[in-house]
């Protein structure tokens, strides 16, 4: 069985920092893009950023200049540092990963974990 765990979420003031953390764990044979979705009370989850095993990152208008994301193949882990919150950052982090499966490793699945509340406070 694969899983995604998201950790590091809480409660920061407006202009702190969080560090979030998605680990996964299982039969893994390889990750591929790893991306990171938010949901805020009453709205459509939306993708924040996202990274390829190769590092190359992508990132949504609203968090560019603000957020980080990156990468530890070695313990198939995807960071996301965010710097310079605000309230409208607030919501559920979701992390997404395409994962190749053994014994043969010809599809991809996409597996989601559960999610980590961020709550920015004005």
């Amino acid at each position: 069985q694969v899983q995604l765990v998201e950790s590091g979420g809480g409660l920061v003031q407006a202009g702190g920092s969080l560090r979030l953390s998605c680990a996964a764990s299982g039969n893994i044979f390889s990750i591929n893009d790893m991306d990171w979705y938010r949901q805020a009370p009453g709205k459509e989850r939306e993708w924040v950023a996202g990274v390829t095993r190769a590092g190359d990152v992508a990132y949504a208008d609203s968090v560019r200049g603000r957020f980080t994301i990156s990468r530890d193949n070695a313990r198939n882990t995807a960071y996301l540092q965010m710097n310079s919150l605000k309230f409208d950052d607030t919501g559920v982090y979701s992390c997404k990963a395409q994962i190749k499966l053994p014994p043969q490793p010809v599809y991809e699945y996409t597996y989601w974990g559960q999610g980590t509340q961020v709550t920015v406070s004005s």
